[in-house]
C-alpha cells in the first residue's frame, strides 16, 4: 500500500455510498488478504481496490471516509462494517437444545437455565450440582439387556466350598483314564526311542565295512637283550606275509655291508639307522599280522636295561607277553642271574597287567645246544619257579615253545620229526590261535592313555582302548586338563574304520585340540564319566627287591612311580600298615615302633605324586591302576591303587 490515499478522480468514479453508524457490525472474516500484482489462479484473483483518493480524504476535508471492498463474485450476502452502534447481541452456547429466546437475556432478573433434550431411545441424564452422587449406569440400548451396575465398596460374593471342590476335583476314573493314557504315551516314545538306537545300530554295523569279528591282541616280546626278539618279530612277519621277498633281500644286503649278516631279520622290526647300526631296540617297535582266527599286534620291547622304561610303555599295552629265552649256554645264565632283564622283565610284565605268558626258547638250533633235550629241561626247571613266585599260574597261564628265530623253525608249521624227535607239541602260531578268549568290557565308559602324538592333517593320538568302545565322530574328553575333543578318523592296522572295540591299539585323529596340549600319560575318556585326577593314592604295595645302599623302605623314600603311561616322580607319604604274607591281614603295631618295610614286604602305603595324575581303581579298571616303583634304574616294587584322593584343583583347569 502507498503512504497517502488513493486520487480524488476515484471518488466519482467508483460513487461508493458513504459509511454510516446504522451499517453492519464489522466482520473481520469477510475480508480475503491476498497478495497483490499476481495474476488469476495464483492468489491474485481478487480485483484491486479502486484508484484514486478515499472519499472525504484530505482534499475534501472533514472526517476521513471509510470505503468498503466489494464481496466476492459468489454472490454472498454483503457484509457492512458499523461503527457507533448498539453492541451486537450476546449469543448463547447451547449443547442439544433450542436456541434461547432474546427475551430470556435482555428483561433481565434471574438466569434461567435450560435443559438439553433426552437422545432418542435412552433415559434422560440430569446434572444436580452440590447433590449426593449417584452410582453411574452403564446402560446398554435396547429394551432386553438389563442395567449392570459397578458398586465399589460391595461385599465380595464368596462361592460355597461345596461348589469350589466340585468344580475343582476330578472323578477317580478320569485321572485314572488320564494316567493309563500318559503311561501308554511314554512306553510308546521309549519304544519309538529303542527302535530308532536299533535302526542307528544296525545302519552303523551296515556301514562299518572294516569291521573284523576276529579277536584281537597285543603281543609284547620281552626278555635280556641279544636273545632275540627282533629277529622272531621279523620272522613272524616274514611267514605271515606282511613282508615281501624284495624287501628281504635289501635288508640281507644291508646287514652283509655292516658285517652283521645275522641281523638281517631284526631290521623288519628295527628300523632307526641307531638300532640298526647298534643291534639294540631302543623304542618299542609296533607290527601287525593275522591268522584265519584271530588279529595280532606285534610290539618288540628293547633289552637293554637303559631302556626299561621304554619297555614298560609297551608292555602296558600287552595282552599276551612273549618271554624270548636264548638257549645257547651262557647267554641264558647271564639273562637270567641277578640283574639280568630276564627277571625284571617278567615281573614288569605281571605287573603291568599281562596274564598270559609264552616262554619261547629261542636259538635252538644253536651248534651249542642243537635242539638238546636237557637243555631244554634245564631252562624249564629254572624259569617255572621264578615264574610262580611272579604270581603266574605256571600250569594254567603260562606255555613253552621251542623256536628258531633266525630260520623260523616252529614258528608257523610244526618243527619236523627229523630235526627234533621229543617235541610234540604245538607249534608258535598254532599256541597264539589256541589262547583263551579275552574278556573285555564295550559298554565300559571309554578309556584310551596316550602313548605318542603327532600332526597329520589334525591331531594324532595312539594308544590301546582299555575300556569301552568308541566311534567316528563321538564326542571324547582330555584328561586332566579337561578338554573337549572329536573323534574325526578312526585307524585299526592302518585301515581307516567307524568303530574301535576295547583291547586295539589305534591312532585317532582330533579336533578341537592341539598337539601342544597333549603329553604322554593323558586319557581319553568319556565326558559323562571322566577318568580320575589325583596327586595322592593309597596303595598295596608288594618290595621287591631294595637297592644295596637304600635296604630300608620308610616314609620319605623317593622314587619313580610307573602307571600305564604316566612316568612321574614321587614320594612315600606314610606307610598305613604291614600285611602278613601269609594270612593277608595288617600286623599288629608296636607304640613307638618306627615303621619300615624290607625287601619282600607286603603294605598298604599312600605315595603322592609331585604332579597331577590320570588312574583308576584298580577294581574299576586294572589297567589303569597298576604301577611299579622304580630307583635309579631298578624295579623296588609293584602295586596297585586301592584308594584315591581327588584332585581340588582339577573344576580351576
Amino acid at each position: 500500500m502507498s503512504d497517502g490515499p488513493p486520487p480524488a478522480a476515484a471518488e466519482t468514479a467508483n460513487a461508493l455510498p458513504k459509511m454510516s453508524a446504522a451499517s453492519p457490525a464489522f466482520n473481520p472474516n469477510a475480508f480475503a488478504f491476498k497478495p497483490r500484482n499476481l495474476p488469476s489462479g495464483a492468489g491474485g484473483g481478487t480485483p484491486a481496490p479502486p484508484p484514486g483518493a478515499p472519499p472525504g480524504g484530505p482534499g475534501a476535508g472533514g472526517a476521513p471516509a471509510f470505503f468498503e471492498r466489494p464481496a466476492p463474485a459468489s454472490g454472498g450476502v454483503k457484509k457492512e462494517l458499523v461503527i457507533g452502534g448498539a453492541a451486537p447481541k450476546k449469543k448463547e452456547f447451547v449443547i442439544g437444545g433450542p436456541a434461547p429466546s432474546p427475551s430470556a437475556v435482555d428483561s433481565g432478573g434471574e438466569p434461567k437455565f435450560f435443559e438439553r433434550s433426552a437422545p432418542t431411545g435412552g433415559p434422560k441424564k440430569e446434572l444436580v450440582i452440590g447433590g449426593a452422587p449417584k452410582k453411574a449406569e452403564l446402560v446398554i440400548s435396547g429394551p432386553t439387556p438389563k442395567k449392570k451396575e459397578f458398586v465399589i465398596g460391595a461385599p465380595v460374593v464368596v462361592k460355597k466350598e461345596e461348589e469350589v471342590a466340585a468344580a475343582v476335583a476330578v472323578p477317580e476314573k478320569e485321572l485314572e483314564k488320564l494316567a493309563v493314557s500318559d503311561t501308554k504315551k511314554e512306553e510308546k516314545k521309549a519304544t519309538k526311542e529303542e527302535k530308532k538306537v536299533m535302526e542307528e545300530q544296525a545302519v552303523e554295523e551296515e556301514e562299518d565295512t572294516t569291521y573284523d569279528s576276529r579277536e584281537h591282541l597285543n603281543l609284547v616280546f620281552i626278555g635280556h637283550v641279544d636273545a632275540g626278539k627282533s629277529t622272531i618279530g621279523g620272522q613272524i612277519l616274514l611267514q605271515a606275509g606282511m613282508v615281501d621277498d624284495r624287501t628281504i633281500e635289501k635288508y640281507k644286503l644291508d646287514a652283509k655291508e655292516k658285517n652283521r649278516e645275522s641281523w638281517y631279520m631284526a631290521y623288519i622290526m628295527d628300523t632307526s639307522e641307531e638300532e640298526r647300526a647298534k643291534g639294540k631296540t631302543v623304542e618299542v617297535g609296533r607290527a601287525h599280522f593275522e591268522t584265519t582266527k584271530k588279529r595280532y599286534t606285534v610290539l618288540d620291547a628293547p633289552g637293554h636295561k637303559n631302556y626299561v622304561p621304554n619297555m614298560i610303555a609297551g608292555a602296558a599295552q600287552a595282552d599276551v607277553g612273549v618271554l624270548v629265552i636264548a638257549a645257547r649256554k651262557g647267554e641264558f645264565e647271564t639273562g637270567f642271574e641277578r640283574g639280568g632283564q630276564t627277571r625284571e622283565h617278567a615281573q614288569l610284565a605281571k605287573t603291568l597287567g599281562v596274564t598270559k605268558l609264552i616262554v619261547l626258547v629261542n636259538k635252538m638250533d644253536d651248534p651249542t645246544v642243537e635242539w638238546d633235550k636237557a637243555r631244554w629241561d634245564e631252562i624249564n626247571t629254572k624259569i617255572s619257579p621264578f615264574l610262580k613266585s611272579c604270581g603266574y599260574n605256571v600250569a594254567r597261564d603260562v606255555q613253552y615253545v621251542p623256536v628258531s628265530g633266525l630260520y623260523g623253525t616252529n614258528m608257523k608249521t610244526r618243527v619236523d620229526k627229523s630235526v627234533c624227535d621229543w617235541y610234540t607239541g604245538k607249534s608258535f602260531f598254532e599256541t597264539l590261535d589256541d589262547l583263551d578268549h579275552m574278556e573285555r568290557n564295550p559298554d565300559a565308559p571309554f578309556r584310551m592313555p596316550v602313548l605318542d602324538k603327532h600332526k597329520d592333517m589334525g591331531t594324532i593320538v595312539m594308544g590301546k582302548t582299555e575300556a569301552g568302545t568308541v566311534r567316528r565322530g563321538d564326542k571324547l574328553v582330555v584328561m586332566p586338563n579337561n578338554v573337549k575333543v572329536t573323534v574325526a578318523a578312526l585307524f585299526r592296522d592302518d585301515v581307516e574304520t567307524t568303530k574301535i572295540m576295547p583291547g586295539e591299539n589305534v591312532r585317532l585323529r582330533l579336533t578341537g585340540i592341539e598337539e601342544d596340549q597333549l603329553q604322554s600319560g593323558f586319557v581319553l575318556c568319556a565326558p559323562n564319566a571322566p577318568v580320575h585326577v589325583t596327586q595322592e593314592i593309597e596303595c598295596q604295595l608288594a618290595i621287591l627287591e631294595l637297592l644295596e645302599h637304600k635296604t630300608l623302605f620308610t616314609a620319605g623314600y623317593k622314587a619313580v612311580i610307573h602307571i600305564h603311561a604316566v612316568t612321574e616322580e614321587c614320594e612315600v607319604v606314610k606307610i598305613v600298615h604291614e600285611i602278613d604274607g601269609k594270612t593277608r591281614k595288617p600286623k599288629e603295631k608296636k607304640k613307638g615302633a618306627p615303621v619300615f618295610l624290607k625287601s619282600g614286604s607286603l603294605a598298604t602305603v599312600r605315595i603322592k605324586t609331585s604332579g597331577i595324575i590320570c588312574c583308576e581303581k584298580y577294581a574299576d579298571v586294572p589297567s589303569l591302576g597298576r604301577f611299579t616303583l622304580r630307583d635309579e634304574g631298578r624295579t623296588i616294587a609293584i602295586g596297585k591303587v586301592l584308594k584315591l584322593k581327588p584332585y581340588e584343583g582339577i573344576n580351576q583347569m
